[in-house]
């Protein structure tokens, strides 16, 4: 299992519940600062990081994201 977490940059006050729709999105949470939100993923491979953060982009009103992956 790999676990990451994408930092989401928007206006939109309920990003955070949008995100937890996405099923590989394990917990999602409004944050105050630089970020909105946060989306913690689990993923089975490295490579499926990418593509949930593709569809967190695709979300109307995300401007950004910024993903980091746990380092065990």
């Amino acid at each position: 299992m790999v676990r990451a977490i994408i930092l989401v940059k928007s206006p939109k006050k309920l990003i955070a519940a949008r995100l937890k729709k996405i099923p590989s999105v394990a917990d999602s949470f409004p944050t105050s600062g630089q970020f909105d939100a946060v989306a913690i993923i689990d993923v089975k491979q490295l490579i499926q990081i990418k593509e949930v953060a593709n569809q967190i982009q695709k979300i109307s009103g995300v401007d950004r994201t910024e993903t980091m992956v746990e380092v065990q």
